[in-house]
């Protein structure tokens, strides 16, 4: 009977609502009737989640033997749409040693999981709940193909789980240099900039001066760039106080004729960057900045994007008690 019901929608969710407060004893008798079709009901639309909340709410002996049929199916569960999440769930609650059992055969097919649709959220998982010893493997299968992954719209991801949960020896190996090596083509990149703004936000700062050194001298053009624009103000934000100048300093030029800061204020994707500039610098770099943009805001408001650089300004100055 719990077998039919599991396969079912309404059966399903009753089914995992009661298992979250049932009896030791009520969850034993349930068990007993889904365990024999557990492996089909891994792969089904509504079965999965009901092996996904005995993994969370079964016993610990319960736990046990629902991962003792996942050998010699990891991959291919990995694959499947619902069968992907019950390999997420079962990673999230059993042991170390189960843990190692299970990721152990992935190894050989990393690559192909990263770029499936549904194996690169195990990968992901792995990263996330098993020991960075246990899954070196993993890390391994990276190496030389960091750029590749870094600009595919699941590879992204799995770089980014790699940089918040591996050990520092982990990402010095090969997959930090790789990405600092291509910071200017990833920040260009769709998908390669959410890597950099990653590091930028997370990393260390010789690694956040390194992106911000290499991107120094193209600091405009890459502003009017719609995925560079969002790397630029991470630089801008997370950058220390002599970096944050340089980049100031390119923006406003070296003369008084503001031709890059006017450019910038003017562009749909830079003129975000000139606000965040407003946002984060010191008063002196704010009074600065404003005395350049005062001389444009009358131009300015002839433009779609310098618009927002004009409303900004606004409301600074009338924060500040000035008049514009």
């Amino acid at each position: 009977m719990c077998v039919h019901c599991s396969a079912d929608q309404h059966g399903s969710r009753f089914i995992q609502q009661k298992l979250e407060t049932a009896t030791a004893e009520d969850k034993a008798m349930v068990f007993q009737e889904v365990f024999p079709q557990a492996v089909a009901l891994m792969t089904d639309v509504f079965g999965n989640y009901v092996i996904q909340k005995f993994f969370e709410h079964g016993t610990a002996q319960q736990r046990k033997e629902l991962a003792q049929q996942l050998p010699s199916r990891v991959l291919t569960l990995s694959l499947q749409m619902y069968g992907c999440r019950v390999i997420q769930k079962a990673l999230e609650v059993v042991d170390v040693d189960q843990q190692t059992q299970l990721v152990s055969e992935l190894d050989g097919h990393v690559m192909r999981c990263v770029r499936d649709q549904n194996g690169n959220h195990v990968i992901q998982k792995c990263i996330e709940c098993v020991p960075p010893d246990r899954i070196q493997f993993i890390i391994c299968a990276f190496y030389g193909q960091v750029l590749a992954l870094s600009t595919h719209p699941y590879g992204c991801r799995v770089i980014q789980r790699v940089l918040e949960h591996c050990t520092d020896e982990q990402k010095q190996q090969g997959i930090m240099q790789e990405i600092l090596r291509s910071t200017c083509s990833l920040a260009q990149d769709q998908y390669g900039n959410y890597v950099v703004q990653h590091v930028l936000e997370h990393g260390t700062q010789p690694e956040r001066s390194e992106i911000i050194t290499k991107l120094a001298g193209q600091i405009v053009q890459m502003s009017q760039h719609k995925f560079a624009s969002n790397v630029i103000e991470k630089c801008l934000q997370f950058g220390g106080p002599a970096e944050r100048q340089i980049l100031i300093n390119e923006m406003l030029g070296s003369t008084d004729e503001n031709e890059a800061l006017q450019a910038m204020m003017k562009d749909q994707f830079a003129n975000y960057v000139v606000q965040k500039v407003l946002e984060i610098c010191d008063d002196r770099q704010r009074e600065i900045l404003l005395t350049r943009i005062k001389v444009h805001l009358h131009a300015l408001k002839k433009y779609t994007y310098g618009k927002h650089i004009v409303a900004r300004v606004e409301k600074l100055v009338a924060a500040g008690g000035t008049s514009v």
